[in-house]
């Protein structure tokens, strides 16, 4: 395959927002110790549960990096009881599991089955974890399995750094996009002309800085996500006292002014944190905004305080036609991400 010459907008592409239907939900399959050291024997039974959660309602791609793994997690699944029915496998090799960061991220075009994969750049959040060459080339094996086109920007982006309403409005921050380890040769408005250009948005709100523990530099899908146009959900720290309380407060009056592509005041609902999450010394980037809305079921990190069955119950009003499933994440976080980030949606075309 070849990268069109013309940008997706150009073509009548649309980056879909998460919660429109699926064909699909691409996972990495974790094996890389070092990025849970004293923890990984947990990570791949929290997969498990992901899995189990997401395939009454879409299929399941996985990617392993050889024969041997993908037995080991066919048996691993089967042993749980998970049904293997709309699960696939794709022996692709990976650096790490983080795909929502470093897979593709699909457009569709007018016509149906019109679907497309874009091939951002990928430098593991500004150079931090080396290597990354294998994670780098996911979107290209993933669109030459797919048989669909795939466009490269020519510019360093992950995927949790952004959020979309499907209908022209991108969220994103200043402390990630703007970081100079991304993209220093860029400006913010050739950042915001890329962004228009290959996933078909119009407008580009821009929040302030991340959560504390956050070593993506503020990716917005730990701070504010997109729950239906016009609306998004938001969360706020109630203890003046935490380290996280200014950034949030600025990141709600920041949006309590904006307004979507196509006009309107956005609709903002607040989520709590959770209590400090730490391990080692470290405070971890635990947020109830870093879920995954599938075809049937939203995925939510939940951390055994108090506040899990408040923002359970928000997401659970603002999501009526799916169940909200409550996952414990604790030693997933140790990682420094959640299912959001381990997850990629191929929407419908």
């Amino acid at each position: 395959m070849t990268t069109p010459a013309s940008t997706p907008r150009e073509l009548g592409y649309r980056w879909p927002a998460e919660w429109e239907p699926h064909d699909a939900t691409w996972l990495a399959w974790p094996h890389k110790e070092a990025s849970w050291p004293g923890k990984f024997e947990l990570v791949p039974l929290v997969f498990v549960e992901m899995v189990r959660a997401l395939v009454p309602g879409e299929r399941v791609e996985i990617l392993v990096n050889d024969a041997v793994r993908e037995d080991e997690v066919r048996a691993l699944l089967i042993d749980k009881g998970v049904s293997l029915e709309r699960v696939g496998f794709h022996r692709i090799p990976t650096d790490d599991a983080w795909i929502r960061d470093h897979g593709p991220i699909f457009v569709v075009g007018k016509r149906p089955g019109d679907l497309a994969a874009l091939d951002w750049g990928y430098n593991a959040w500004g150079g931090k974890y080396p290597p990354w060459d294998l994670d780098d080339q996911v979107p290209q094996h993933v669109a030459r399995q797919l048989g669909v086109p795939c466009f490269s920007p020519g510019m360093i982006l992950e995927g949790g750094s952004i959020d979309g309403d499907g209908e022209g409005t991108l969220l994103t921050t200043e402390a990630c996009l703007l970081n100079p380890n991304r993209n220093p040769q860029l400006s913010r408005e050739q950042i915001e002309a890329r962004l228009k250009d290959y996933l078909g948005v119009e407008r580009v709100l821009w929040l302030g800085d991340g959560i504390v523990g956050d070593d993506t530099d503020g990716h917005v899908d730990d701070l504010t996500r997109f729950v239906a146009p016009g609306v998004v959900v938001t969360v706020v720290e109630e203890d003046p006292r935490d380290e996280n309380y200014r950034a949030l407060q600025d990141n709600l009056a920041r949006l309590r002014t904006m307004r979507d592509a196509r006009g309107r005041a956005l609709d903002v609902v607040t989520l709590p944190m959770p209590d400090p999450v730490e391990y080692e010394g470290h405070r971890l980037p635990a947020s109830y905004a870093n879920f995954y809305i599938g075809n049937a079921a939203v995925l939510v990190p939940t951390f055994g305080c108090p506040n899990d069955e408040r923002a359970l119950a928000t997401l659970e009003r603002l999501f009526p036609g799916r169940r909200v499933v409550g996952i414990r994440a604790n030693d997933l976080v140790w990682g420094l991400g959640a299912f959001h980030c381990l997850t990629q949606q191929q929407p419908r075309a």
